[in-house]
């Protein structure tokens, strides 16, 4: 369970709080939320009545939850269903290789916005629809390329949507055109592609011929809702030229009286006006409202295609802005916000449905909402602009940007994008709610996350490190010995560096401020001959069985110096990147116990920049290393660097190769006084840099990066609480503690 917790962190953490949210509105509403469409669900459960204003679909899951403990049993598992969407959108990005810290943040809009907590605490049908989304999902990409039975089930999955909200429907429109394109089957699978897409079509085909026999049966008409007119004209109703239609004597009573451009909104034509049975007067014999009201909406869009298309366009881009606010004629937004007091006791049936199907009157535990209604007003939901720019990252990945053309991840990065994209498009053709907006934190985040997969390509990270001596390290240690070693030792980790480190070795000065200077190379399992260079320019040698990385290489460098009798560490580069010249610059305020850490900085003094992407990169992290650790520093990735060695063993080190940062971090959070100084940095003299690509190695810098913060800072003091197994004495005399 260590191991787990280790590994998936960040999964957890967000898992956590998740579960807090969600214990939170479990008591501050109870016995559950109830709005006017969950009156109408309950009340339907036994009687399915398909004419009603939704879908059947949600009653066959209310009915037995609710049977089971009322309708607090239905919110408490629609909140654990909650936490299980977050775990499977997490494990599918990561069965898609994304990266693990990229996985957690495609879960994180599930597990931890407001809103989707608050819909989860609603006996309303989100939750379940979620559930058949994440489903359809997993069936397409979850293992591979999909054949015609695997097309055949996500076929039934978009009909069971359908059933749940109307709007499902529209997933078929994606779930064809990710089967058009995976696998390049258009191209050579054309057979293949014709059967797969047939299964698919098939597939909801029969499950919305079902529910059409039966509404048929039931209501003596066809269709599937009671709502599809009254949403129509609700729509069409706000953009309505009356002067430039043929409207006979019975469609001439649904114009509005408000002049264009003074129009009430969807909501309220779709809902107020629509559901007032005294609405619009007497129709003309033969006729029904169902009927003219239709025949209207089809009059506006045959005439204005334009207008019509321009509305829901507006509405639907709403989705994207970068706060929640509400337009004056939207659903208002505090309907899908935690209150402080009771929601909709206005309506006398959200008490009646309470106390049939709750067992109490419906009331509010003060403090916890107040809690949530902060969090959720204070920025805890997921950005619109965040998601769009999610959106952006997967279609730049299905065009074939970056090495997305070679990830074999461009179809994958279509399906959630295209499917989010037609089922909001299809939402805003009718109208715009904030809560149409929830099957966005599905689809869009794992969208971005499997787009910036492919766009960075493979992940260059390795697995943390046990602690010191892990296995490679006590082999190394074993052939190495145990030589005695100068006061300074300068530590180089060289991988393959045959054509550069000899320089950088005979440059080196052999004292520093009186003091002898020894050189110690941890030849980090190379293929070529750098330990041989090493050790005929006078160097110590210590060979590393396998490659792990330079992280793992120093610090199997810092344990030998250290137990050595080398008093203070010195890291410079093989590459010959730094000026050895200054050795004695960078050790001066160690030596005149002014520091304890001191790093150079090429921000500070010099750079001869390669890199414009690395160059903003250096910036970047500065910024937020200062943020996390409340101090100002310029420049934590700068490679010549001088410590304390009883300091360099005592911080906890776990990356094998990103381990600049962990470093600096790690002794600032012991207590460590940390210098910087300007130095100067020249560009690589001999070979190619093993960082990687530039995003690659941001991304993962910046994992390292929040992750130490999180060991050395936020959770350290639990570890101070346990008996430590190594200390470490300030020189001003307080101990800070390690785990190794």
């Amino acid at each position: 369970m260590r191991r787990v917790l280790r590994t998936h962190w960040l999964l957890a953490a967000f898992l956590v709080v998740g579960a807090v949210l969600r214990v939170l509105a479990t008591v501050a509403y109870q016995p559950a939320i109830i709005y006017t469409d969950s009156v109408q669900y309950l009340n339907n459960m036994k009687a399915l009545k398909p004419d009603a204003l939704n879908p059947i679909g949600y009653e066959f899951v209310l009915r037995p939850l609710q049977a089971l403990g009322g309708v607090t049993t239905v919110v408490i598992v629609q909140h654990l269903v909650g936490l299980l969407l977050g775990v499977a959108i997490y494990a599918l990005a990561r069965r898609l290789n994304v990266y693990r810290w990229l996985a957690a943040v495609a879960a994180a809009p599930l597990l931890l916005d407001a809103y989707q907590v608050q819909i989860e605490q609603n006996i309303m049908a989100e939750t379940t629809f979620d559930v058949l989304l994440v489903a359809i999902l997993w069936l397409l990409l979850g293992w591979g390329t999909p054949g015609w039975k695997r097309a055949l089930g996500a076929g039934l999955l978009i009909g069971a949507a359908f059933a749940v909200r109307a709007i499902g429907m529209t997933l078929l429109i994606a779930v064809v055109l990710y089967l058009v394109v995976v696998g390049n089957a258009w191209r050579h699978r054309r057979l293949e592609l014709v059967r797969r897409t047939a299964a698919a079509i098939a597939g909801f085909a029969v499950v919305f011929g079902a529910y059409a026999t039966y509404f048929h049966a039931e209501t003596g008409r066809w269709g599937f809702t009671g709502a599809e007119n009254q949403v129509l004209y609700g729509r069409t109703a706000v953009v309505a030229d009356c002067s430039k239609l043929p409207l006979d004597e019975g469609t001439r009573l649904f114009c509005p009286k408000e002049p264009l451009g003074e129009r009430l909104g969807v909501d309220k034509y779709a809902h107020n006006h629509y559901g007032d049975p005294n609405w619009p007067g007497p129709l003309p014999p033969g006729t029904t409202k169902q009927e003219l009201a239709s025949e209207f909406a089809r009059l506006v869009i045959r005439h204005q295609p334009l207008d019509v298309t321009r509305a829901a366009l507006k509405d639907f881009l709403k989705g994207f802005a970068p706060t929640r606010t509400t337009s004056p004629d939207d659903v208002p937004l505090e309907r899908w916000q935690f209150q402080t007091t009771y929601p909709n006791l206005q309506d006398p049936n959200t008490t009646k449905a309470a106390v049939k199907w709750g067992g109490s009157e419906p009331h509010v535990e003060h403090v916890p909402a107040v809690i949530l209604r902060a969090y959720q007003l204070n920025g805890g939901y997921t950005s619109g602009l965040a998601l769009g720019i999610c959106v952006l990252i997967a279609l730049a990945a299905v065009a074939g940007l970056g090495r997305a053309k070679t990830s074999g991840l461009r179809s994958a990065a279509l399906l959630p994008a295209a499917a989010g994209v037609i089922l909001l498009l299809g939402s805003a053709a009718f109208e715009f709610s904030w809560r149409y907006q929830l099957p966005a934190l599905v689809f869009f985040p794992l969208a971005g996350a499997i787009g910036l997969r492919a766009l960075l390509g493979k992940d260059q990270a390795r697995p943390a490190m046990a602690d010191y001596p892990d296995p490679v390290d006590a082999a190394a240690v074993k052939d190495f010995g145990t030589p005695s070693f100068a006061p300074i030792v300068v530590v180089i980790a060289a991988y393959n560096e045959a054509g550069g480190i000899g320089p950088v070795l005979a440059n080196m000065p052999r004292t520093c401020a009186g003091l002898p200077v020894d050189v110690l190379v941890v030849v980090d399992g190379s293929t070529d001959d750098t330990a041989e260079v090493a050790r005929r320019h006078g160097a110590y040698v210590c060979v590393a069985p396998s490659n792990r990385g330079q992280g793992a290489a120093l610090r199997l460098g810092y344990h030998l110096a250290a137990a050595g009798g080398a008093e203070y560490v010195v890291t410079t580069d093989a590459d010959g990147q730094y000026d050895n010249d200054e050795l004695d610059v960078l050790l001066e305020p160690i030596l005149l116990e002014r520091a304890d850490f001191v790093t150079g900085s090429r921000r500070l003094g010099a750079e001869d920049a390669d890199s414009r992407l690395r160059w903003v990169g250096v910036r970047v992290f500065a910024v937020l290393a200062s943020i996390l650790t409340r101090r100002k520093l310029t420049d934590t990735s700068f490679g010549f660097r001088a410590m304390r060695a009883d300091l360099a063993t005592a911080v906890t080190l776990r990356e094998p190769q990103y381990q600049s940062s962990e470093l600096l971090l790690g002794a600032l959070a012991l207590g460590a006084r940390v210098v910087e100084l300007p130095m100067t940095m020249k560009r690589r003299g001999d070979g190619i840099s093993k960082k990687g690509p530039g995003l690659v190695y941001g991304a993962n810098y910046a994992r390292v990066m929040t992750t130490t913060w999180l060991r050395a800072y936020v959770l350290r003091r639990a570890r101070l609480r346990r008996p430590a197994t190594a200390s470490w004495r300030t020189r001003t005399g307080r101990a800070a503690r390690t785990s190794g």
